[in-house]
């Protein structure tokens, strides 16, 4: 059922039960309070960590157990698994952490949303916080109106804990109402039949609300007023785990294929640990038992029993898929396939990556490395040289020399289909993304690499000019009209060449001394190449017109050099900026050697 049908009828149904029972209406409030309590304090983490989740997030990921560690530590903190699953999705998306990585994260923020349950029932039911929440509102709303980020995010963190607190309120005064004119317990279930029905019962719950961490405290908050049994409260929360995949399935549709991948994991972990406690749960309630005498839980204390059977049975799951991680991922990569997607469709930009500022750029930046990898190929073409062969250490003089044919290429459809939609996504994405909350660093960023993009697309359209006269003269009987058109091509054969070692070389300082040498050469075969046309006239070894031709061609080729340059400086920028300010020459200084190499000569 799509959500356009869904949605209405969900809102038909609440508005009905809204309206015949006041009761349950104290309950819905608390939860949509506490589920808008989070969404503030997800925005808040957004701000007040200003990039720090992703710095963090990528330099933890190098062993299994940091992984596992940082999905407890910053789900514990944030109280949020939703933002940390949708941080490590784009992340596994664009290919800055492995996928392997992102499976022990995510188990780890398994392990870490269980101590939301150890909250509330510990603290949340027992206090008075609600006392607490207006304070914090107050605060939390001078702050939001603040300009400075800092102000804001700490307003947004102190509007989510209030609302957080006014929710649960809210929702024990809600089942405390409800009880008296309502004992849902009687409904509850013994056995094997109870446990199966009040997992699909959470399960159902978490979907619809896409949250666990909500179901958790309708969970809590019911048994604490006694509407649900301990053991159905038992199956429940193995319920609120199980949708909680079911969410991230949903969300991981989206996403490109790591994303998709991760999603897979997710899944995988929650289903077989819910089918573990299912199968287990007279053995890990006996556990519980034995454990709560031990850490001095009242026999009778059944909020903090169910906390500490959520956190059992998902340190169970842990315990159980960590030895396998590897295999899991080998798995996931040979069963979880994409389909076969044109070469001009984005294999990055997804919604995912939008996530933070991080991913988005370096999605971004993976795009247009593709879009200069297509542009490759058909620069290639345009010369009529294979991409293979300018890819090897093949003599490129010798290719170009005994060249028999000019390819056929139809450039201006390859461009079509393989350059023009694939720049026209990056674009539409990078305008998504600088619509979003960013820093300054990342908008700069984006917009250098919006221009890389453009470098390429023009480098394209002016191969498309100089591949017509290369068709017509390419292969001219006029020794010297040939010699001119193969020096073009070999000029731009070797810089394609170069180009790419310099895309692949992890020396910071010698990429950056490769493209001054780029440029200066550049300048240098441009001024010899028309030196060599006026000598030519002047003989009368070739014609005017055609003489014209080959002028106007090496202007496309100066351009077409120094868009790819220019495209290929941007990639490489991370790499280079603690070198690149030190060793990069500018245009004036290039001109200088330039003329000092001709004056040489």
């Amino acid at each position: 059922m799509s959500k356009r049908v869904l949605l209405p009828l969900i809102f038909l149904f609440l508005a009905y039960i809204l309206w015949i029972s006041s009761d349950f209406m104290a309950i819905a409030a608390g939860v949509a309070l506490f589920m808008f309590g989070m969404l503030c304090l997800e925005e808040g983490f957004k701000i007040f960590t200003g990039g720090t989740l992703e710095v963090i997030l990528r330099k933890s990921t190098d062993r299994l157990w940091k992984s596992l560690a940082f999905g407890i530590t910053s789900t514990t903190l944030m109280q949020s698994s939703t933002l940390v699953s949708l941080v490590t999705i784009s992340f596994v998306s664009a290919e800055m952490i492995s996928l392997a990585a992102g499976i022990g994260v995510i188990m780890g923020a398994n392990i870490g949303t269980t101590t939301g349950a150890w909250l509330i029932a510990g603290l949340g039911l027992k206090v008075d916080i609600a006392a607490y929440a207006m304070p914090m509102l107050i605060f939390g709303v001078l702050l939001l109106m603040q300009k400075e980020q800092s102000f804001k995010g700490i307003g947004y963190l102190l509007m989510g804990a209030g609302f957080l607190f006014l929710g649960i309120h809210y929702m024990k005064e809600g089942f405390e109402a409800f009880q008296q004119s309502f004992d849902l317990s009687q409904y509850g279930v013994e056995g094997l039949r109870g446990v199966l029905l009040f997992t699909f019962i959470g399960v159902a719950v978490t979907v619809v609300m896409q949250s666990s961490h909500a179901t958790l405290l309708i969970i809590i908050t019911a048994l604490s007023t006694g509407q649900v049994g301990y053991e159905n409260a038992l199956a429940l929360a193995i319920g609120a785990n199980l949708g909680s995949a079911v969410t991230t399935a949903l969300g991981g549709m989206a996403s490109n294929l790591g994303g998709r991948r991760l999603a897979a994991a997710h899944v995988l972990f929650n289903v077989v640990t819910a089918l573990v406690a299912i199968t287990l749960i007279g053995q890990l309630a006996a556990l519980v038992d034995l454990l709560a005498r031990l850490l001095g839980i009242r026999e009778d204390d059944f909020l903090l029993k169910l906390a500490l059977f959520h956190t059992l049975f998902n340190l169970l799951g842990v315990v159980l898929f960590t030895p396998f991680v590897t295999q899991l991922e080998r798995m996931l990569i040979r069963v979880v396939r994409g389909s076969p997607k044109g070469v001009d469709q984005p294999l990055y930009l997804d919604q995912q990556a939008l996530e933070t500022p991080a991913t988005a750029t370096y999605a971004v930046r993976k795009e247009v490395e593709r879009l200069f990898d297509n542009a490759f190929g058909l620069l290639a073409h345009g010369l009529s040289l294979r991409r293979d062969t300018i890819d090897s250490e093949e003599s490129l003089s010798e290719a170009v020399k005994y060249t028999r044919r000019i390819f056929p290429v139809d450039l201006e459809e390859a461009y079509e289909a393989r350059i023009k939609v694939l720049h026209s996504e990056i674009v539409a994405f990078i305008s998504e993304a600088q619509m979003r909350e960013s820093t300054r660093a990342a908008t700069d960023e984006l917009y250098v690499l919006r221009q890389a993009s453009r470098d390429i697309v023009e480098a394209i359209k002016d191969m498309k000019h100089l591949h017509n006269n290369l068709a017509r003269h390419g292969l001219s009987t006029n020794v010297a009209v040939r010699e001119r058109y193969d020096q073009i091509r070999l000029q731009l054969a070797r810089l394609l060449r170069e180009l790419r070692q310099i895309l692949r070389a992890e020396d910071s300082s010698l990429t950056v001394l490769s493209l001054d040498a780029l440029r200066l050469s550049l300048k240098r075969s441009s001024q010899k190449l028309i030196d060599d046309l006026d000598e030519m006239i002047r003989h009368r070894r070739i014609a005017p017109p055609i003489a014209t031709s080959v002028m106007n061609d090496e202007s496309y080729v100066s351009d077409i050099s120094q868009n790819l340059i220019d495209a290929v400086q941007v990639l490489i920028a991370h790499r280079t900026e603690s070198v690149g300010g030190q060793l990069r020459l500018d245009e004036q200084e290039i001109e200088q050697l330039a003329g000092k190499v001709e004056s040489a000569g």
